[in-house]
């Protein structure tokens, strides 16, 4: 086995074990609410706690351009850790919502040193041919944010704590992974110099821009979905007392199912085009969006868990078409610093979009302000329109 193909699961496993740390909090949400006596409204502040760290790094590591000018895999050993560590601290008696928000918070800072630069070192390694291959690492990134549910259910004889034990030590485990058995790749052009203002010389590039706000409308769904799985769950479960949900696992499921369309859409891509492609999935998202309300109101279990597997799966199958369009129309000493701006202008538009969605849904109780979703996917399919003369054949993830 050649190298390049070691090099690749390795990248895919450490990505997936750190990951998890995403939705760690999310995944024992309604422990914490118990333990530590929160309000309703903590799902929301949570999510968001971790976006807004996310950002905030993402923000720090593109100004810097860490990523470029040091060595990616000790950059990603030393996020991993930290993150973990953050992470842990969860599992600490007498916690207040501030101490909890500043926790999550933290972790997502780190996280801006783990998915990006994940991303990064694999474009170091893949230069050409990576195609199919990308799609595998996309799902496994989707496996990863869904773990937490899954280990809920796993640990539920035990403290919920384990969950966040597990996690956290999954993602030491993966970044020694990156650190011991990943180094600099072969097409790595580092950056040696400081220089505050390429993230604004980045969005000059008219394809750049273009491709950039395609990927923020489908940014402005992604995330909100995904932390407000279990709640569409319950709330389908409570206008059907008859039915009864596995919260954890169904959640778990509907999430990682997305990893099966990551694979997919690779595929699909080469036969008709990354354009068409994603204009297909971001369009079949947004019909999700304006349909969810109605599925609420079918008393047909097995319909509307069909219906939320799908949706799951048409809203991160376009995510590596995007990155191809993104990093067609960056150069390659810029990509480590590209990947990461866009992603915390993505990151900042899921944080406004998780706070409409819930505090609609507190103030209203309808079911009817999921269809705000599509507003996202509508925004990014105007884009697509307008920016066919900038499609390029290339592929490089990001989510």
């Amino acid at each position: 086995m050649s190298k390049s193909k070691i090099i690749l699961p390795i990248i895919v496993i450490s990505q997936f074990f750190c990951t998890s740390l995403w939705f760690a909090g999310n995944g024992v949400m309604s422990n914490l609410i118990e333990a530590f006596h929160l309000e309703k409204n903590a799902l929301s502040l949570l999510t968001s706690a971790v976006q807004f760290g996310f950002i905030t790094g993402t923000f720090v590591f593109a100004l810097f351009t860490i990523a470029d000018r040091f060595s990616p895999s000790k950059v990603f050993f030393i996020s991993a850790l930290l993150g973990a560590l953050f992470n842990l601290g969860f599992i600490f008696e007498n916690q207040t919502l501030i101490s909890l928000i500043s926790l999550r918070f933290l972790t997502g800072f780190f996280l801006a040193g783990i998915y990006p630069v994940g991303m990064k070192i694999a474009t170091d390694y893949y230069k050409k041919g990576l195609g199919k291959s990308l799609g595998y690492l996309v799902g496994a990134l989707v496996l990863g944010t869904a773990l937490p549910h899954l280990l809920k259910d796993m640990f539920i004889q035990s403290s919920w704590k384990s969950v966040l034990i597990t996690t956290s030590s999954l993602a030491v485990f993966g970044g020694l992974l990156m650190l011991l058995f990943v180094k600099n790749g072969p097409f790595r052009k580092a950056s040696i110099t400081f220089n505050f203002l390429i993230c604004f010389h980045l969005f000059k590039n008219v394809g750049f821009r273009k491709a950039a706000f395609g990927y923020f409308g489908h940014m402005w769904e992604l995330y909100t979905f995904w932390a407000f799985v279990p709640i569409l769950l319950i709330t389908y479960q409570n206008l059907h007392p008859e039915i009864t949900f596995n919260i954890s696992i169904l959640s778990f499921v509907i999430i990682a199912s997305g990893s099966i369309s990551c694979v997919i859409g690779g595929y699909i891509s080469q036969k008709i085009g990354v354009k068409k492609t994603a204009f297909s999935f971001l369009l079949l998202s947004c019909i999700c969006c304006i349909a969810a309300p109605f599925l609420f109101q079918v008393a047909n279990k097995s319909l509307f868990i069909a219906f939320l597997l799908f949706w799951a799966m048409v809203v991160i199958a376009d995510s590596p078409l995007f990155s191809n369009l993104i990093a067609q129309n960056t150069p390659s000493k810029n990509k480590g610093t590209a990947l990461t701006i866009v992603n915390c202008i993505g990151f900042s538009i899921t944080i406004i979009s998780i706070q409409v969605i819930s505090s609609l849904f507190n103030s209203t109780n309808s079911n009817l302000v999921f269809s705000v979703l599509a507003i996202g996917p509508i925004f990014g399919l105007i884009s697509l329109i307008n920016q066919s003369k900038f499609l390029k054949p290339s592929i490089i993830i990001l989510k």
